[in-house]
C-alpha cells in the first residue's frame, strides 16, 4: 500500500445534521483507520456515508477507486465537487439502494476485490449492517467489510457463546464471516463528539460455516429464542413451538438439544440444528 497524506477535512459546519448522526473523524484517526483496512490500487471500494470525504481522499491515495453512497445531499454536492479521481458519488439512503445491483454495475473497476468501508451513523448501524449482510448472502459480491461501530454494537458482533453480549447480531454476523475489532475510537477521535466510545469491526466474508435451508425462518428462530436468553432453552422455545402445535421437547429431541441449557450458550451448528428441528416436526405433524 502506498502512503497516504493526511486528509485535509473542511471545518465541521456550525449546523450538523442532527437527523443524520453525523460525527465525522479526526484527521489522525482516519490515518489509523486507513492503515487498519490497507487498500490497494487493485481494488473498488464502496463507502457508506463519506460525510466530507476524509476516508475517501485517504483511499483514493492509496489508488483505490471508490463508490461512494452519501444521504446528505450538501455533502455528497460538495464531495463531488472535489473532483477526486476515481471516486463515483451515489445521493441515497443506503438502506434503499439495491448493492447487489451497485455492485454489479462497477464490478470492473475492481481487479481483485470489492470491499466495504463506513462510518455507520449510529442512527442506521445495525439496519445498514444486516443490509450489507443480506446483499452478500443472495450474491456474494464482497470480500470483506471494515465498518465504524457504537461500541456496545462491536460488543455484541464479536460475542462468543456463553457471553451476556452474545445474541443474534453475532450469529448473524459469524454465519457468514470471521468478525475481528481492529480499533477502538473515543469520544475525541470525531467532531462533534459524540457521547459514546466507538470501534472499528472487519467482517472478512467466507462461506456459511453451517447450511441453512430457509434463512429467513432461521432469522426468526434465533430472534424469538433469544428474546429468552436466561430461560432454560425448553422454556425458552415454548411459545414459538405452541404457534406451530408443537411440543418443544419433541422439537429438542429432534435437534439433539438438553432442554436444561439456554439460548445463550448455543453454538451456531445448534441453533441451526433447531431451525431445522422446527422445520422437521412440523414436516411430519402435516403428513
Amino acid at each position: 500500500m502506498r502512503p497516504t497524506r493526511p486528509p485535509q477535512i473542511p471545518k465541521v459546519p456550525r449546523r450538523v445534521r442532527r437527523r443524520f448522526a453525523q460525527h465525522f473523524l479526526e484527521p489522525a484517526w482516519v490515518t489509523k483507520v486507513v492503515a487498519a483496512i490497507r487498500p490497494s490500487s487493485t481494488e473498488l471500494f464502496f463507502e457508506i456515508g463519506p460525510g466530507y470525504g476524509a476516508l475517501t481522499e485517504a483511499l483514493v491515495s492509496a489508488g483505490a477507486t471508490i463508490v461512494a453512497i452519501e444521504i446528505d445531499r450538501d455533502l455528497a454536492a460538495a464531495l463531488r465537487a472535489r473532483l477526486l479521481p476515481r471516486v463515483t458519488i451515489v445521493t441515497a439512503d443506503v438502506l434503499e439502494v439495491d448493492l447487489a445491483e451497485l455492485t454489479a454495475a462497477h464490478r470492473l473497476a475492481a481487479t481483485t476485490a470489492i470491499r466495504v468501508v463506513g462510518n455507520l451513523p449510529y442512527n442506521i448501524s445495525s439496519p445498514a449492517l444486516f443490509h450489507v449482510l443480506q446483499t452478500q448472502r443472495l450474491a456474494h459480491p464482497f470480500a470483506d467489510a471494515t465498518l465504524m461501530f457504537q461500541r456496545e454494537v462491536a460488543d455484541r458482533l464479536v460475542a462468543q457463546p456463553g457471553t451476556q453480549a452474545y445474541g443474534p447480531p453475532a450469529v448473524l454476523a459469524q454465519l457468514q464471516a470471521d468478525v475481528t475489532r481492529l480499533l477502538s475510537l473515543p469520544p475525541g477521535a470525531f467532531r462533534p463528539r459524540p457521547k459514546v466510545r466507538s470501534a472499528v469491526v472487519r467482517l472478512a466474508f467466507r462461506p456459511s460455516r453451517v447450511p441453512i435451508a430457509d434463512q429467513n425462518f432461521f432469522e426468526h428462530v434465533i430472534r424469538r429464542v433469544f428474546q429468552h436468553r436466561r430461560k432454560m432453552l425448553v422454556n425458552a422455545i415454548a411459545p414459538l413451538a405452541a404457534e406451530r402445535a408443537l411440543a418443544a421437547g419433541a422439537v429438542l429431541a429432534t435437534a439433539g438439544l438438553d432442554g436444561r441449557r439456554r439460548p445463550e450458550t448455543l453454538q451456531l451448528t445448534e441453533l441451526a440444528r433447531l431451525a431445522a428441528a422446527f422445520t422437521r416436526r412440523a414436516a411430519e405433524r402435516v403428513l
